[in-house]
């Protein structure tokens, strides 16, 4: 059992590149509501009650002017920026490089203010209340350094209708914990089948495929461990200008070295996301029929 009550943990320091626009600080909901608004409304009713938003400095002023009045009194907010120097140990940037180094490394620079265990999740992609649930349950009664836990998706829930989406790929052994999450970076949907690219073939995937959306249960030892593997990733890829350092696949490697267990969670719950500008329309009216089956309030902070 953990006495200390679970942070929230909200990836939002990315360029949307494919969605051409900042999907973090975009109007969704009824009520002008952005997705991760959705998120932090599940997270406080499972029993969050801290969010730790990641962002770039850039636009803190910004995304401070969205999020403060809807949020004071609600939960406490902390806030981290993500720069492409951090953690670099006095290696020079690469010219030309302007894409931030990824999600883990978006975790990296949360590395001073984690002192309790947390979910970590996308800020565009709505998750769901059962998975904030499952993973509040979790980080209370089970989590530990070493034991952490995926929230897996069935792939067919998670694709796009207007492009190739990238989605981790789940492996689990007999007993639920993960053997491995593969990042596969070309999955699109063709006649109600899914498949992924993979040298230039087209390989067909089981619908049913658990999938990693990027939420993830752990204690901050997880992200103390992968300091070591940021030194690794950048002596074999910091010349390539465009690579990250991505949760799913840090995972993987704690697996593979014997670092740590990682349990599969299996939630019920729907997702929905942006990754594309004509996904937009797609998630309002989603949102707008749960609001109107009474799921939410038509105005989530009234």
């Amino acid at each position: 059992m953990n006495n200390l009550n679970p942070s929230l943990v909200i990836l939002a320091a990315g360029m949307a590149s494919r969605y051409g626009g900042a999907k973090q600080t975009e109007s969704f909901g009824p009520s002008g509501e952005t997705i991760m608004e959705y998120s932090i409304f599940d997270a406080i009713k499972a029993g969050f009650d801290k969010v730790v938003f990641i962002i770039r400095e850039e636009f803190a002023e910004s995304f401070k002017a969205v999020m403060e009045p809807k949020l004071q009194g609600k939960v406490k907010t902390e806030y981290v920026y993500q720069s492409l120097d951090q953690f670099r140990n006095g290696r020079a940037l690469p010219v030309g490089r302007v894409k931030p180094y990824g999600t883990q490394h978006a975790l990296l620079c949360c590395k001073d203010v984690l002192d309790a265990p947390f979910a970590v999740i996308n800020a565009d992609d709505f998750y769901g209340f059962d998975a904030f649930k499952k993973a509040y349950e979790f980080l209370t009664e089970a989590v530990q350094d070493g034991k952490y836990a995926c929230l897996g998706y069935q792939l067919k829930n998670t694709l796009s209708e207007h492009g190739a989406v990238t989605r981790g790929e789940i492996k689990v052994d007999e007993v639920g914990y993960i053997t491995g999450i593969t990042e596969r970076k070309e999955i699109f949907k063709r006649d109600g089948k899914a498949f992924r690219v993979s040298e230039g073939d087209e390989l067909e995937m089981d619908l049913l495929t658990p999938v990693s959306m990027n939420f993830f249960c752990f204690t901050p030892s997880f992200v103390r461990w992968s300091e070591g593997e940021y030194d690794k990733f950048l002596d074999q890829h910091d010349g390539d200008l465009k690579s990250e350092f991505l949760i799913p696949e840090v995972v993987d490697k704690l697996i593979g070295a014997g670092e740590g267990v990682v349990s599969l969670v299996k939630t019920e719950a729907r997702w929905f996301g942006v990754t594309f500008k004509e996904d937009a329309e797609i998630v309002r009216a989603e949102l707008e029929q749960l609001t109107s089956g009474g799921e939410y309030p038509k105005n989530l902070w009234a």
